[in-house]
């Protein structure tokens, strides 16, 4: 497993970019996947993490893919558009969830941990090498590299964090209709002041994290616990 690697903001490339999978390619990794996740620091709904394996023989893959962007600073016809360029580009692709309950059962990171098991599961190839924005995937047998900021770095991990995106806020759609008065399919389950008063008025519904805070003080079956992580807390929906 490589260790997490540093790196300075101020060098982001403007966009993601080939740079770490074409080393890979050059040393015989031609199978890597770029994963990333997305509904970590939800309220409620599933956490979801992507996984892309594009083509390294495709000479042309930069500017068949060349809106692509970090996901979080990309709008949703964005997103839904390059969702559609991915999944005709890519060898290989998968999205795998962790429910609310899960979450709840395990914890936030094993939680992740386990989508990103059932991404890689959903793929039809065994990648050589994986390429992570942050996480350190323990447990997983195939070597890996944990970038910081990796959605803005590599393009296997900026596409794989649309298809995480864009999957997951779906189903936040679809839930919207089972559970109205939350406003998930604007707020994504995302911790936004008028979702806050949606449970403090409304009570937690099905697919509320109920070990999450604020979600957790309406729910006498979990005490507070678990505080929403520092990087999602301000319900930027990445």
């Amino acid at each position: 497993m490589t260790p997490r690697v540093k790196f300075d903001p101020a060098l982001l490339p403007e966009r993601p970019d080939l740079s770490f999978e074409i080393e890979l390619w050059k040393k015989g990794a031609t199978l890597v996947a770029g994963i990333d996740e997305a509904g970590r620091g939800a309220l409620a709904g599933p956490v979801a993490v992507g996984a892309v394996v594009l083509p390294g023989e495709q000479v042309d893959l930069m500017s068949r893919l060349g809106g692509i962007r970090d996901s979080k600073i990309m709008t949703p016809a964005e997103r839904e558009h390059w969702a559609a360029e991915i999944k005709k580009v890519a060898l290989a692709w998968g999205v795998g969830f962790a429910s609310n309950t899960e979450i709840d059962h395990m914890g936030i990171v094993p939680a992740t941990l386990l989508a990103s098991q059932r991404a890689l599961g959903a793929l039809n190839v065994t990648p050589a090498h994986l390429l992570v924005d942050y996480l350190l995937l323990t447990g997983q047998a195939i070597p890996q590299t944990s970038l910081v900021r990796g959605d803005a770095r590599s393009l296997s991990i900026a596409s794989a964090s649309i298809l995480a995106k864009t999957e997951r806020d779906a189903v936040l759609i679809e839930m919207d209709k089972i559970h109205p008065g939350y406003g998930f399919a604007r707020n994504k389950g995302y911790a936004t002041h008028a979702h806050r008063l949606a449970v403090r008025e409304l009570g937690p519904c099905a697919v509320h994290r109920r070990s999450f805070e604020p979600v957790c003080e309406y729910d006498s079956l979990f005490p507070p616990k678990m505080s929403i992580p520092a990087k999602d807390a301000d319900g930027s929906n990445d």
